[in-house]
């Protein structure tokens, strides 16, 4: 059979990864699909610029078009990141019926519905598992390992960043600024980290995790989102305290009123293996009805672990090259005609437990009328923990922990707790899961 000739836009740290990895085992996968598997022509902004990658045999080009216009070129793998001018470039590529395969998690997140409705009509593929959690075959296993399940939830730590930097925080008793100084020059966040920090690049993922688990359409505008920012290095102690471990977490679950898509800080018991993942790892931790809880762990990005993945995509689509499109696995797992119009609830819809952090007047009745608040919204305590004032202070720190409630509640009793003259400045709230 005559070879499959692969395209590469963007040679980067994933794409020369990828060309490491392609050109090293070429002779496996040649194995593994049955053809030889070449790839003749790469596109990069500069082409002067020293690579990770051995191009030879490769022709390079600073046009991506060179590569998409191509009508040798079977599958265009696009590297380059963003959602911007790549989403024009990866329908131009289907449109000229290539098969595509990317690690962009923005492109698939924001604009993955319109692009597999693209892919179809043509009958081509468009493969993203690089898109999550670097090295982890995620995707695959969700959408075919475990097609036999009906997911319940799933959670995972999505974002390395911010898992070093609670890492750090918990292992040293860091503060977060040191910290995310630190993983900038590590190069594990970049000189504006507001995707990793902030948790949009969680929900990102999460977006793509939830359409495959629960077969709905990709919503990255419904995801609850927030950052780790205002996590201090006392609130990790706390935790520690507790028997918690705070982690950044992208959570959906399937509720009787809808989905919950939510990516926040998290307290999770100290014995869940989740809990122990620790530095710049990946983990996702997906529970079936069938298969029960699930863990899957790895590296969450770097050039070979994601690469790994790309590659991985890419054998898939050369073995699907002589089948029949409608026998190929759907892009989000369901059939296109299939995805269900299940609501994402509202974050007020959400129920969990809470960690509470505030600061109040060291005085007699003060925690009486935070916990007659509490209990005017249905709010059970679990625990209590109140700290000695430090010296010269009228205010001490009271620890909260909550038992499941209703986000709409707690957001009424904070603000309640808040008004309260005798308590200073605003609470900390981080929600706690069992995953249990």
């Amino acid at each position: 059979m005559k070879p499959i000739k692969v395209g590469i836009l963007g040679l980067g740290t994933v794409g020369g990864g990828t060309v490491n990895v392609l050109k090293r085992n070429a002779a496996e996968i040649e194995r593994r699909i049955g053809r030889e598997l070449i790839i003749t022509r790469a596109s990069a902004k500069d082409l002067t610029k020293s690579r990770i990658c051995n191009t030879d045999g490769i022709e390079l080009t600073s046009n991506p078009n060179d590569i998409i216009n191509d009508p040798d070129i079977d599958i265009v793998l696009e590297l380059i990141g963003g959602a911007g001018p790549v989403k024009d470039m990866v329908l131009a590529a289907i449109n000229n019926g290539k098969h595509v395969v990317t690690a962009n998690k923005s492109l698939i997140a924001l604009h993955g519905n319109e692009i597999f409705t693209a892919a179809s009509a043509k009958g081509v593929i468009v493969a993203f598992e690089a898109a999550v959690a670097g090295g982890i075959p995620i995707i695959k296993a969700i959408r075919e390992g475990l097609s036999g399940n009906r997911i319940q939830w799933l959670a995972g730590i999505i974002n390395g960043t911010g898992n070093f930097i609670l890492t750090e925080m918990r292992d040293k008793g860091r503060d977060f600024a040191d910290v995310l100084a630190e993983a900038q020059a590590l190069g594990y966040a970049e000189a504006d980290p507001t995707f990793d920090v902030e948790g949009i690049d969680a929900a990102h993922k999460l977006t793509i995790l939830a359409a495959i688990a629960f077969g709905i359409p990709l919503q990255f505008d419904k995801v609850y989102t927030e950052g780790i920012t205002g996590i201090t290095r006392t609130d990790v102690e706390y935790a520690e305290q507790l028997g918690y471990r705070i982690k950044h977490l992208g959570i959906a679950r399937q509720m009787p009123n809808g989905i919950e898509l939510r990516v926040h800080p998290t307290l999770i018991p100290e014995r869940r293996l989740i809990a122990n993942v620790n530095g710049v790892m990946n983990a996702v931790v997906v529970k079936g009805d069938a298969v029960g809880p699930s863990l899957y762990y790895g590296a969450g990005a770097g050039a070979e672990p994601t690469a790994s993945a790309v590659v991985a995509d890419v054998v898939d689509v050369a073995r699907a090259l002589t089948s029949d499109p409608e026998n190929r696995v759907p892009h989000l797992a369901f059939q296109a005609n299939q995805l269900a119009n299940i609501p994402v609830v509202s974050s007020n819809s959400f129920r969990t437990a809470y960690y509470l952090r505030l600061m109040a007047e060291d005085k007699p009745g003060v925690l009486a009328d935070v916990t007659r608040i509490l209990a005017d919204h249905d709010i059970s305590i679990e625990a209590i923990i109140q700290k000695e004032p430090s010296s010269g202070d009228t205010a001490v720190p009271i620890i909260l922990l909550t038992q499941i409630t209703l986000e709409q509640e707690m957001n009424a009793a904070i603000a309640e707790i808040e008004a309260l003259t005798t308590v200073t400045g605003k609470i900390n709230r981080i929600r706690m899961e069992t995953l249990g």
